[in-house]
């Protein structure tokens, strides 16, 4: 059988699980399924005893005989069917709610069957619901040609249609016995210096290994593979652009430029921000397209760097933008450049939903001639009556939080396509940046500005909050300004979370009118009421805002010197990271209180014992990396760029940097891949994924 045939023709599988293979898994190909690889596998010698389950078993083997097998009527044709088991050691029951005619004929007492199962405890007795049954006679034949067996992922779908974990083992055990092998895909060279096997060899062992050595040796090989071409995609697409991509030209540093250097830094650059700038400088000089990622933790820097970048824009006669997830953030960065730039005769627009339409039509009408040379705004800027007359440069901030239909609209307002710098505030782990961004440039500000303090950060339970709201007032009193910031708006039954509504009551009573003031600020709010709110709170009128995670990204008020973040162990390092950031952005010394309830789980208490430990967002990017794997880092699970199928960012770290230093010097020798010919068709014809310097 050959990889590129259909899935229907193999044995056992016809029209209609073909269907299903398809819907569920994507299944279409021969291929396909040779690329479906088992989660774990069962070594069939090592069976376990009912006397040795525990609740953290999982699929276990179990050999033994069957008896008293009763049906019971659940409904209109429909049965449950329960069999009792024992092995000498103990007994569970196994129970059957579909299939069971074939169940009943199958068993027989007085025989010892194998049995593959997940058992749990149902009212204080084992049971195992659906098992995989086979005769302990074929069963021994069968652990001879395949000691290990294979365990798939399946749905619910798939268990209807007969196609569980064993009914896929089957199939894929029919399918390694005649398929033809693929054709090597890496380098003869790298295999021999990895000695990696052979590829066909890999993807029979994944599925059927005869050892553990085996096994480990395909999923080497493969892990290799997988970490390879992901590298290759980034890697020639970064080689590629910088190869043929045009972009402007900015040879002058002017006089905007100048005069805001000169006249308007509210604080001496750090050494950090200066090379990012210089490192810019050299892209927008290159005749290259630039596509840049800054990568600085909060309170670095970011936003000047960003716009005395921006400065050079306008000193070459081009227009940027910058677009921002939120109105609030927006609007934020709006009021910023207004007071930064006033007296330099730039012209600058926000453009968000909230602004009226007949303003709006004035607006574009300026953007489209040329008369406003900074736009600021959200993702209204991608609306197509947006035209800028020479569109040179575009910032996006957090830009993880744009889909890429987005950003790729936003990139192709101008030709040739403007230069691109992308910004984050949550640092990307090492491993993950050095996977993710193969394609882009990279540059980190890891430097705060002088005259800023680390935040201190304390934990804090129930008991505690008396002593909390003490602490705030004593701040307050001070003249300092406070966040509480709550994981949900309204109460849920389900969840037992603290909530804004009632939060607002207990901090209303704790700080009661007039003496404080409170306000609220959450994502069901109107713009108009959001922009309100924060104004009354920038300005000092309120005391302490109760919030919801809606300020995460970009709220900056310096008077601001607490954070309390409410049931803090539901929330993850990254949002913890981003909350805390909202405090520390004056002079004056910060701290975040992280309230939780008293009894923390593993994961939980390691997040909240890392965020008092320190504020390095790479320390904190590491660690939520291996807390979380990179699913949710930067919204990768979304975006689909680091769906791997066996590889590990985390774990094969080693394999990850291989990889990138085996492709990063291929492609130094070889840049358009003429000697490496399988490689270059690879890059051709296969549906590698769209990468972020293409549409940033």
């Amino acid at each position: 059988m050959q990889l590129t045939d259909d899935i229907a023709y193999l044995k056992g599988v016809g029209p209609s699980r073909a269907k299903v293979l398809a819907d569920e898994l994507g299944i279409l190909t021969a291929g396909d399924l040779l690329h479906y690889f088992p989660f774990r596998h069962i070594d069939r010698s090592n069976a376990a005893t009912v006397a040795s389950l525990t609740e953290e078993s999982g699929i276990v083997v179990l050999t033994g005989t069957v008896s008293n097998m009763q049906t019971v009527s659940t409904g209109p044709r429909r049965e449950r069917l329960t069999v009792d088991f024992s092995d000498g050691t103990g007994s569970l029951q196994l129970v059957w709610f579909a299939g069971t005619k074939w169940v009943r004929e199958k068993l027989k007492p007085n025989i010892r069957y194998t049995i593959i199962g997940t058992p749990s405890v149902f009212n204080g007795q084992w049971q195992m619901t659906h098992p995989e049954v086979e005769a302990e006679q074929s069963a021994a034949g069968r652990q001879q040609s395949a000691p290990f067996l294979p365990v798939y992922n399946t749905t619910d779908k798939m268990k209807q249609h007969g196609l569980g974990t064993r009914a896929l083992s089957r199939l894929t055990e029919t399918l390694v016995g005649c398929i033809v092998p693929p054709e090597e895909t890496l380098p003869p060279e790298v295999i021999g210096k990895y000695r990696l096997i052979p590829l066909g060899d890999a993807l029979k062992a994944i599925h059927y290994p005869d050892s553990t050595a085996a096994l480990d040796a395909a999923r080497t090989r493969l892990k290799f593979e997988e970490l390879f071409f992901l590298q290759l995609d980034h890697q020639y697409a970064r080689t590629d652009r910088q190869s043929h991509s045009v972009g402007r030209i900015f040879p002058s540093v002017g006089d905007h430029f100048n005069r805001f250097y000169a006249e308007k830094i509210p604080f001496p650059l750090t050494n950090a921000q200066k090379r990012v700038i210089r490192e810019i400088r050299e892209d927008l000089r290159s005749g290259r397209q630039m596509n840049r990622l800054v990568q600085g933790d909060v309170g670095s820097g970011k936003t000047l760097v960003a716009l005395m970048c921006m400065l050079l824009a306008i000193d070459n006669g081009c227009q940027t933008c910058l677009m921002a997830p939120t109105e609030i953030l927006a609007t934020q960065h709006y009021h910023t450049f207004l007071h930064m730039l006033s007296g330099l005769g730039i012209g600058v627009e926000l453009l968000i939903g909230s602004v009226p339409a007949a303003e709006k039509r004035k607006m574009k009408a300026r953007i489209a001639s040329g008369e406003t040379q900074i736009v600021i705004g959200t993702h209204a800027l991608i609306e197509d009556d947006v035209q800028f007359r020479e569109l040179g440069l575009v910032v996006i901030d957090e830009q993880h939080r744009f889909g890429v239909e987005q950003r790729s609209k936003l990139w192709a307002k101008a030709t040739p396509p403007p230069h691109v710098l992308v910004m984050t505030a949550t640092p990307i782990p090492r491993t993950l940046a050095m996977t993710l961004y193969g394609d882009l440039d990279c540059s980190v500000i890891d430097e705060l500005p002088p005259g800023r303090h680390p935040v201190r950060t304390f934990h804090r339970t129930e008991p505690r909050r008396p002593l909390v709201f003490s602490f705030l007032k004593q701040q307050i009193d001070a003249g300092r300004q406070v966040y509480i910031v709550y994981p949900l708006i309204h109460d849920n039954p389900k969840l037992d979370l603290k909530d804004l509504e009632d939060g607002l009551e207990m901090v209303q009573s704790y700080f009661p009118r007039p003496q404080y003031q409170v306000s609220m600020m959450h994502g069901q709010l109107s713009p108009e009421e959001k922009a309100f709110e924060m104004q009354r709170f920038k300005q000092g009128k309120t005391h302490i805002m109760v919030a919801t995670t809606v300020i995460e990204v970009g709220v900056d008020v310096p008077n601001a010197t607490v954070m309390v973040i409410e049931n803090a162990e539901r929330f993850g390092l990254s949002q913890l990271h981003q909350l805390r950031g909202r405090v520390g952005r004056g002079a004056d010394q910060s701290y975040c209180i992280l309230m939780t309830k008293d009894n923390l789980a593993g994961s939980s208490r390691e997040r909240i014992q890392t965020m008092c430990a320190t504020t390095d967002g790479f320390q904190i990017a590491e660690a939520d990396l291996r807390l979380r794997g990179p699913g949710d880092i930067q919204g990768l699970q979304q975006s689909g760029i680091l769906e791997l199928q066996i590889a590990s960012i985390v774990d094969d770290e080693p394999l990850v940097r291989a990889t990138r230093d085996e492709v990063h010097d291929i492609l130094a020798d070889d840049p358009n891949l003429t000697r490496h010919p399988t490689l270059y068709n690879y890059m051709q014809h296969s549906k590698h994924k769209q990468l972020w310097s293409k549409i940033s």
